[in-house]
């Protein structure tokens, strides 16, 4: 990895057939590519999974080994976080120890809100480090025209900034101690 940047995994957690998180996924990664330390990696379940179970051959596990940091793009469905992205997280173990997580959420009335706080607990377990900041769409089909653009971008745009900048601090900061102590958790 080139001095100066780090290597993000953008986990598109939603399989659902009809699902939002194309479009939510395609704005944020528009947000990445703002930015010059950082070389992501979209991961999209949907194309790794067969009925919830990771395939053989996408290489999941090396590719989140791989990564610096993740952020997670996940739905609330029924006050929780889909069920495939939980299978997929817990196929990999090591690999997200002592590297920051960071949500961008959607949903209804919460905005995906309580998929993130469940998933805290669950990166916590995994010696994962999760940032406070998250960016959150409520009624994310109202939010977005039909070009996938945020109808106000503002905001939105202001708190992916934010939540990247962390994801960066956290990302060198923890690289450069594994690089100096691997983490023993």
């Amino acid at each position: 990895m080139p001095e100066g940047q780090f290597q993000l995994a953008l986990i598109v957690g939603s399989v659902r057939e009809g699902r939002f998180a194309p479009v939510i996924a395609n704005w944020f990664l528009g947000q990445v590519e703002r930015r010059g330390d950082v070389v992501v990696d979209v991961i999209d379940l949907a194309d790794l999974t067969d009925h919830g179970m990771p395939r053989d051959g996408g290489g999941f596990t090396e590719r989140i080994g791989a990564a610096d940091a993740y952020v997670v793009i996940v739905p609330e469905y029924n006050h929780g976080y889909p069920g495939p992205l939980k299978t997929a997280i817990d196929t990999v173990r090591v690999e997200w120890r002592a590297k920051p997580v960071g949500f961008v959420t959607y949903g209804g009335v919460s905005g995906g809100l309580r998929a993130a706080e469940q998933l805290r607990q669950v990166f916590a377990e995994l010696h994962a480090v999760t940032v406070r900041e998250t960016v959150s769409f409520h009624q994310a089909r109202t939010r977005f025209d039909s070009e996938g653009e945020p109808v106000e971008p503002g905001a939105v745009e202001l708190a992916a900034k934010v939540l990247l900048d962390q994801l960066a601090w956290w990302a060198f900061t923890l690289r450069a101690g594994r690089d100096a102590r691997p983490y023993g958790g």
